[in-house]
């Protein structure tokens, strides 16, 4: 039987139809190659859980780094001072931490440079266990005391020594002892290995809920923070050796549309929406109080991603007084970051 013939609208149709499914898989197959000549990387990040680098997870789970054309691997390290060295060993390329490391860096020869500012304030608190040091009343009780901080030379040991600074206490009349993060970090002091213990939230934040824990130092909302550090004090970046960011501009590129990507989405995201976002063991068996804590932290994210005007001075300030030494190198706060990348993210996403 001879098929019946086509009107020419319904042929036209057919033939744009079938030139679709001929030509669209040779596009995507184009558009897949583009983004895979971007290649893989991996980040290295100290407690991926926490709401610290919140902004990092977002981008990965819900694949904005892909979106851009990256193959990213996040490896997770117990503190963000074993991930800045994960870095220097080659074992990763860029490193999500504390922007102050880039400081040290410097003051070390090393030339290392922030992309993208993720928190505008640190997100931390130093928690007293009264059950461990019942007789706790101000924080200069903890001279000769042990305090958990994820790692020696982390930025919760930097903001727990500003803290004792602060009542007249050097870094010397206490105990640091290394306690990494999440289950490790929560054990420590509910077993009575520290007396206290400086950490981000959730995890904080279900001490104070949920264990005999009294707040002794509050840096978890803008105010306080600008009270504690005299100035914006940027806290979690993508930072990355300049040499890096040199020879792979593209990468650095996605990587700051990813984190500025998921910066804005935090802008709009309702508490539902989060806790889909994010992994479940980043809840800690309890989605309610996961919620509290982001509500109480999340002004301190950043808006934009880009560096504040004083962030870097405020920052070397700060580390000053910890490390009196750091006052006598002269540090090129212009080699310590770049708002470039930023600022064309912003463009991409209207921020």
């Amino acid at each position: 039987m001879t098929p019946p013939l086509l009107s020419r609208r319904a042929f036209s149709a057919l033939s744009a139809a079938t030139a679709a499914t001929v030509f669209a898989p040779a596009a995507m197959r184009a558009q897949t190659a583009e983004a895979a000549a971007l290649g893989r990387l991996t980040i290295a990040v100290g407690g991926q859980g926490v709401l610290y680098h919140l902004p990092l997870a977002l981008a990965d789970q819900l694949g904005y780094f892909r979106a851009e054309g990256l193959d990213v691997t996040v490896r997770d390290f117990s503190a963000g001072a074993l991930a800045a060295q994960a870095v220097q060993e080659g074992a990763a390329d860029v490193c999500a931490g504390a922007f102050e490391h880039t400081l040290r860096q410097q003051a070390r020869g090393q030339a290392y440079r922030s992309l993208v500012v993720q928190g505008r304030a640190p997100q931390l608190a130093l928690g007293v266990s009264q059950r461990s040091f019942p007789g706790f009343k101000e924080v200069g009780d903890l001279e000769g005391r042990r305090i958990g901080v994820s790692s020696v030379g982390s930025s919760t040991h930097l903001a727990a020594s500003l803290l004792l600074g602060r009542v007249g206490l050097a870094p010397k009349d206490v105990s640091f002892v290394a306690v990494g993060t999440g289950t490790a970090a929560l054990n420590a002091l509910r077993s009575g290995q520290v007396h206290a213990l400086c950490h981000a939230d959730p995890i904080m934040t279900l001490l104070e809920q949920k264990a005999d824990t009294r707040i002794a130092g509050d840096m978890r909302s803008l105010k306080a923070a600008q009270e504690v550090f005299g100035g914006n004090m940027p806290a979690s970046c993508l930072y990355a050796p300049q040499a890096f960011i040199q020879k792979n501009a593209p990468q650095a590129q996605a990587l700051a549309n990813g984190i500025v990507h998921a910066l804005k989405w935090l802008q709009t995201a309702a508490p539902a929406d989060l806790v889909k976002a994010v992994p479940t063991s980043y809840l800690m068996g309890d989605r309610g109080l996961y919620l509290a804590a982001f509500s109480r932290v999340r002004e301190t994210y950043s808006t934009n991603g880009l560096m504040p005007d004083d962030g870097a001075a405020t920052a070397l300030r700060v580390l000053a007084r910890v490390h009196p030494e750091l006052a006598d190198f002269k540090v090129d706060l212009a080699r310590t970051y770049t708002n470039e990348f930023v600022r064309k993210a912003r463009q991409k996403f209207n921020v």
